[in-house]
């Protein structure tokens, strides 16, 4: 399968040797991960890195794609999804999407942010602080800033800009970054809504 403008840097086996691994010296801008690895699967793979690596970027093959596999994948970071069969030029336009913007199955996405909005006004909106509003908004800001940037623009540490994702992921049981992007237009907290 040849792809234009990106090089395979590692290949792993098995999801553990992935993760004995991890960190790599020279990090990919993007790791992609089948759901059925031998030892550990693509999700409990998933899992483990936005626990340690919050911000890397995963696209997820599968076989089959069900309703709980797609919503677990999110909810642990994953940034889009493919069929294993998938052609190169799909494969080729999925991997475009996630490095330029961020995602891909951006449709399917919308649709489940579309789907939290329509029964949002059944839930009172969370109270949240000042500084954790300033730190929702910059999470969902389309420029994708890391928690170093976001530092900067608070004018805090990295430590704390990570407290205020720890205290957010802890009190709304959300698990990744995609989880609190979701999160925010369920509720509607910040633009496009406000």
């Amino acid at each position: 399968m040849k792809l234009k403008n990106y090089d395979v840097t590692h290949e792993f086996e098995s999801g553990s040797e992935f993760l004995e691994q991890m960190p790599l010296t020279d990090a990919p801008d993007l790791y992609i991960l089948d759901y059925s690895m031998p030892g550990l699967s693509g999700i409990e793979v998933l899992k483990a890195l936005q626990e340690q690596f919050p911000d890397c970027r995963c696209l997820l093959l599968t076989q089959h794609f069900d309703e709980a596999m797609i919503n677990e994948a999110y909810h642990y970071g994953a940034r889009g999804f493919l069929h294993k069969n998938c052609t190169a030029q799909e494969l080729q336009f999925a991997i475009d999407n996630i490095v330029k913007i961020g995602y891909t199955n951006v449709t399917e996405i919308l649709q489940r942010i579309r789907n939290f909005s329509a029964h949002s006004d059944e839930k009172p909106k969370p109270a949240l602080s000042a500084r954790e509003f300033q730190f929702l908004t910059l999470v969902c800001d389309p420029a994708e800033y890391t928690y170093d940037q976001m530092a900067h623009i608070m004018s805090l540490s990295v430590k704390s800009i990570e407290a205020y994702r720890t205290a957010l992921f802890d009190r709304f049981n959300i698990k990744s970054k995609v989880g609190l992007v979701l999160f925010s237009y369920q509720h509607r907290l910040t633009p496009p809504f406000v």
